[in-house]
């Protein structure tokens, strides 16, 4: 059971990079003449959803260089109603030598294209960040944070973002705050630095401080090392039988894991997935309803918006049953519009929780 704090100014809060995404929409980045702007990173748009979709208060943690671009990113989160307070603005030089703002090319894909993604982060001030350069005592303690959530993309950054999440971690338990990471494996941020042995180095360091991981079909095997038996490596045949012995593995190795949970999605194109999900708590299992052939606008985010409804459904007090069935709802919601963040509301993911169709409403 999860003991979650009261009395917090923020209920919840993410540590992470966000980068201004760069759509060519139905278009190909290689071809594109002009592009939309969003906001996005995998950890930051978990605080978006909280706020927008489930009407939570929350507040980022990151960095952003002072230029135009970074004033731009924090136009874009304040829209989202994400607090700024937190943010961490380092001297610009100029022309980004020592510092920059993290650019994410993204394009959706369509049927038998793939999406694709193309970030040019190096240097970003979120990825110099140091732990000294947040008052972390002053946040989880004077003002109070009943949820922290960060992750596996902001680890992977540099040597130093292994750090700061530590000292996140460190200082939200310390004042009783409930601590949740996404595993996010991505092969592109790892292969210049060690691979899936450093992910793996620096995922199990950062494990022990976790009271709700959460992860996707292969962020367990990639990040944690552990072994899902009876999938193949094209990931076409997910049985939820073989993710809740890897599940049981993982919280025996883990004991400190509070709660598991896992989305499960098999491509069978870029715009048809199949989707659904398994969590565990106190030992008992939930999956939420599965939904083959689901179809797919923008699949970026879906898993983001997963783990803030889960999260939402935790900090609820909802049984874990419930809990999943909110955040697959709305991971499978949130894939039905462009951008990284969530356009969904409350109402519509407890009607798709509830049984309730895709009728038009008028």
């Amino acid at each position: 059971m999860l003991t979650i704090r009261e009395n917090a100014a923020f209920d919840a809060v993410s540590l992470g990079e966000i980068m201004l995404r760069l759509d060519p929409g139905e278009g190909r980045i290689k071809t594109a003449r002009s592009f939309r702007a969003w906001e996005g990173g995998g950890e930051y748009n978990v605080a978006r959803g909280l706020r927008r979709a489930f009407g939570l208060r929350t507040a980022v943690v990151t960095a952003f260089a002072d230029n135009e671009v970074g004033r731009l990113l924090e136009d874009l989160v304040l829209q989202g109603g994400v607090d700024t307070s937190f943010i961490h603005w380092a001297t610009y030089d100029g022309i980004g030598r020592t510092v920059r703002n993290g650019l994410n090319f993204t394009e959706r894909g369509f049927g038998v294209r793939g999406a694709v993604g193309v970030s040019d982060r190096g240097l970003t001030a979120a990825s110099q960040l140091r732990p000294s350069d947040v008052d972390w005592e002053h946040l989880f303690g004077t003002l109070g944070v009943r949820w922290l959530h960060t992750g596996g993309i902001y680890a992977a950054l540099s040597e130093t973002t292994p750090d700061v999440i530590e000292a996140a971690m460190e200082a939200a338990h310390r004042h009783g705050t409930i601590v949740s990471y996404d595993l996010n494996y991505r092969p592109s941020l790892w292969q210049a630095i060690g691979g899936k042995q450093r992910a793996q180095e620096v995922n199990r360091r950062l494990a022990r401080y976790v009271d709700v991981m959460i992860g996707n079909e292969e962020d367990f095997t990639a990040s944690l090392g552990f072994e899902v038996h009876g999938v193949s490596e094209n990931l076409d045949n997910l049985e939820t039988a073989a993710f809740r012995g890897m599940i049981e593995a993982a919280v025996k190795d883990y004991p400190n894991f509070q709660v598991v949970a896992t989305t499960l999605r098999t491509v069978k194109s870029a715009t048809v997935n199949d989707w659904g999900a398994i969590a565990w708590q106190d030992g008992t299992f939930a999956e939420a309803t599965h939904r083959p052939g689901l179809e797919i606008m923008d699949r970026v985010g879906g898993g983001d918006s997963f783990a803030s409804g889960l999260i939402y459904g935790l900090l609820s007090g909802f049984p874990i049953g419930r809990a999943v069935e909110y955040g697959a709802a709305h991971g499978a919601l949130a894939m039905t519009t462009p951008g990284d963040t969530s356009m969904a509301s409350l109402r519509e993911v407890e009607a798709l929780v509830g049984g309730k169709g895709a009728r038009v409403q008028r």
